[in-house]
């Protein structure tokens, strides 16, 4: 029998995402025997082209205030979306894609680069400039990054990945979602207590076995 994937459908610019950021990392280090755990970049708001409204940027204001009460996750919000910014997720998420294609093994160390950067130190995310800052950072050439990020087969994987979410149901972020074989078993939709997304896993993986 093959070895149970968990997919975890996620952006980078989620900020229940970035809640759930330790989660993640305890329940990858928690199966990596059992299972192999892979991001697919949901898409959030790709290819947002329009400055976010007072009432808009108030709103997701409201949403990460409520993701640091309940996870305690870090938050810049002095000077958070500022006047004229765009909430556009596709060149982060692409960010990540393009990594994927130059060295697997730092995609989610750049997906939480990119979380980090973004909510707890207020960057523009959106930016090439500063996508492969983070890149070069985790020591990808920098030069590199930005040819890969910037190519036809960086944006249409990134549009494969988008079209996976859909295609597998997934309507909002964090979930996560354990496939066996063919079958697709729902584990965790939304920022769910660690305890609990664990349990969900461990049921799932004693009824396949």
């Amino acid at each position: 029998m093959s070895q149970p994937i968990l997919w975890y459908f996620a952006d980078p610019m989620c900020s229940w995402c970035w809640g759930f950021s330790p989660a993640i990392e305890t329940l990858r280090d928690a199966y990596r025997e059992r299972m192999k755990v892979a991001l697919v970049l949901g898409g959030l708001r790709p290819g947002e082209s329009t400055p976010m409204t007072p009432t808009a940027r108030d709103e997701i204001l409201h949403h990460w205030h409520a993701v640091h009460e309940r996870t305690g996750q870090p938050f810049r919000f002095e000077g958070a979306l500022p006047d004229g910014f765009v909430y556009d997720t596709e060149p982060a998420s692409r960010a990540v894609v393009t990594m994927g294609g130059l060295d697997p093994a730092l995609i989610f160390p750049l997906f939480k680069a990119i979380q980090t950067a973004f909510y707890a130190e207020g960057r523009d995310v959106t930016q090439a400039d500063v996508l492969a800052g983070l890149a070069a950072g985790l020591g990808v050439d920098r030069a590199a990054f930005l040819d890969a990020f910037d190519s036809d087969a960086a944006r249409a994987r990134t549009q494969a990945h988008f079209r996976q979410a859909r295609q597998a149901g997934v309507r909002g972020f964090p979930t996560l979602i354990v496939q066996q074989g063919a079958q697709l078993h729902p584990v965790c939709n939304g920022c769910l207590p660690l305890d609990t997304v664990r349990d969900a896993i461990d049921r799932c993986l004693q009824t396949e076995a």
